[in-house]
């Protein structure tokens, strides 16, 4: 039996689109339980992960650059050159406790609620700027490559834990890959990108190349 999907609500209904999401990912209360058992691994390594994610977006200057931006909710002192920012710079150290924060909730989170839907969405709405606040707008480009750094050094660190059968490991690398999945898409909605109105085009007839 075909199961109708309302085309209407899954654009301005963020549980609907949620439930949509896990149907189509089989993302269930296993998954969350999974991830709860994860996050006994990984809790203690975060502030190593919280590192490594930001020294590898230091090491681009297209990356670098946000972090030379005052953004809303920081108010210590800022550094502005480029060859001065570090990881303890202040600037970076409130970043890095923001990503802590947000990494122990997602993995701790019990019960997908519609208030912690609302979370997952205030984040993307954060990054892509919609909220009307002196926030910076981060290219969808490097929030789309980050999740994918992040869940490889999730992944990595579960594959190399011990005391872990295959099976549950298995289970916990399906559970942090839909994770990343569902705050991906929640992401998209606010970057405007998974909207009827932005469908990429296919005419070809459209493009002619200069006649030689």
């Amino acid at each position: 039996m075909t199961e109708h999907i309302d085309n209407n609500r899954i654009y301005n209904d963020l549980r609907y689109r949620f439930d949509y999401l896990s149907k189509f990912l089989n993302f269930t209360s296993d998954d969350i339980a999974m991830l709860n058992k994860f996050a006994i691994i990984i809790l203690p390594r975060i502030p190593v992960i919280v590192d490594t994610a930001y020294r590898k977006l230091l090491s681009f200057d297209i990356t670098k650059q946000y972090f030379l931006i005052r953004n809303d909710g920081f108010e210590g002192p800022l550094i502005k050159e480029s060859k001065n920012l570090t990881l303890d710079s202040p600037q970076m150290i409130y970043r890095k406790d923001m990503l802590s924060i947000y990494l122990k909730r997602i993995l701790t989170q019990t019960e997908w609620n519609d208030t912690f839907l609302q979370y997952l969405s205030q984040i993307g709405q954060i990054h892509a700027n919609n909220i009307g606040t002196t926030l910076i707008k981060v290219d969808y480009i490097h929030i789309n490559i980050l999740f994918g750094y992040m869940e490889h050094l999730f992944i990595d660190i579960l594959w190399t834990t011990e005391n872990l059968d295959d099976k549950t490991k298995h289970d916990m690398i399906m559970a942090i890959n839909k994770f990343f999945w569902i705050q991906n898409d929640i992401f998209t909605m606010h970057y405007g990108m998974s909207t009827r109105e932005k469908s990429f085009s296919t005419d070809t007839t459209k493009a002619k190349p200069n006649a030689s």
